[in-house]
C-alpha cells in the first residue's frame, strides 16, 4: 500500500519540496503541467493517423503534427525533470553521500556543465530559427503543417526555458548551504556567468557594428572585423571577445558584491 506521499511523487513531482521551491521553481512547474496536456493530444493525433492511414486517407498534416507536439512535449519536459529532479539517475554512490557533498555535485553539475550546454544550444539554435523566419519555412509536403518556423522559434525559446529551470534549481540547491546573494550565485556558476556575457558582448559588437557600417558591408565582412580577432600570448591565441566576457564578468560579480547590504549586515 503506498503511502500519499509516495503517490503524490508518482503523480505529481512538482508538488514535491513544494516548500522550498523560488519562484523559478514555482514557473517552470506551472508551464509544464500546461504543456503536459500536450501528451493526450499526441496520443489521439497518432491514433487518429493510423486508422486513418489503414483506411486509405493518410493525412500528411497529421505526421508533422505529431512530430510537432513531441518536440514541445519534451522539450518542456526537460526542464520539468530538472526542477522535481524526475530524471533518470545512476546512483550507485550519490545517494550515499552526505547532503553537503550532494549539494556540491549537484552545484557542478547544473552550472558548471548543463547550463553552459544549453547557452550553447540556444546561440546555436538562435540563427537556424532566424532563418527559418526569413524563409517563411513550411513543411516537405503540400498538405503537411506549413510556418514551421513557429516550431523552429519554439525550439530555441525552449532552451531558455531550461536554462531557467537549471538556474532556479542552482539557486535552491545553493540556499541549502549559504544566503544565495546575487554575486554568490554569478561567482559559483562562473561558467555560466562568463558564457551568457561572453554571447551578450559578441552580440552587443555585431549588432553594433552592422547598425553603424553601411548597408555594402556584408555580415562576413563585420566578422572580419580586428574586434573579433585573437590577441596572441605566444603560442596561444585568445579572442577579444572571450577576453571582453571575462572582463564583464569578474565586473558583474565585483559590483554585485559591492551592492549586497546583507554581508555587511552579518558582518
Amino acid at each position: 500500500m503506498q503511502t500519499t506521499e509516495e503517490l503524490i511523487t508518482v503523480s505529481d513531482p512538482g508538488e514535491v519540496g513544494k516548500e522550498e521551491h523560488n519562484r523559478g521553481d514555482r514557473f517552470v512547474v506551472h508551464v509544464s503541467n500546461f504543456f503536459a496536456w500536450l501528451f493526450p493530444i499526441l496520443m489521439i493525433a497518432i491514433c487518429s493517423q493510423v486508422v486513418l492511414r489503414t483506411s486509405g486517407f493518410n493525412q500528411a498534416w497529421l505526421d508533422d503534427l505529431q512530430w510537432w507536439l513531441y518536440g514541445a512535449s519534451a522539450l518542456t519536459a526537460i526542464a520539468y525533470a530538472v526542477t522535481t529532479d524526475s530524471h533518470v539517475r545512476v546512483d550507485i554512490l550519490h545517494e550515499h553521500f552526505s547532503e553537503t557533498r550532494k549539494n556540491r555535485i549537484e552545484i557542478f553539475a547544473l552550472v558548471w556543465l548543463f547550463l553552459p550546454f544549453i547557452i550553447l544550444c540556444w546561440d546555436v539554435t538562435l540563427g537556424y530559427a532566424i532563418s527559418s523566419v526569413i524563409i517563411d519555412e513550411g513543411s516537405d509536403s503540400p498538405n503537411g503543417l506549413h510556418n514551421l518556423w513557429i516550431l523552429k522559434v519554439f525550439m530555441n525559446v525552449s532552451f531558455a526555458f531550461i536554462g531557467i529551470a537549471i538556474w532556479s534549481t542552482y539557486v535552491r540547491f545553493l540556499s541549502r548551504m549559504t544566503r544565495p546573494a546575487l554575486w554568490r550565485q554569478l561567482f559559483w556558476a562562473f561558467p555560466s556567468t562568463f558564457f551568457l556575457l561572453n554571447l551578450v558582448a559578441y552580440y552587443t559588437i555585431w549588432w553594433y557594428l552592422r547598425l553603424t557600417n553601411p548597408a555594402d558591408v556584408s555580415d562576413r565582412d563585420i566578422s572580419r572585423m580586428p574586434i573579433f580577432g585573437h590577441l596572441e600570448i605566444g603560442a596561444e591565441e585568445i579572442k577579444w571577445t572571450v577576453i571582453i566576457g571575462f572582463v564583464l564578468t569578474v565586473i558583474a560579480i565585483g559590483i554585485a558584491r559591492l551592492f549586497d547590504r546583507g554581508d555587511q549586515a552579518e558582518g
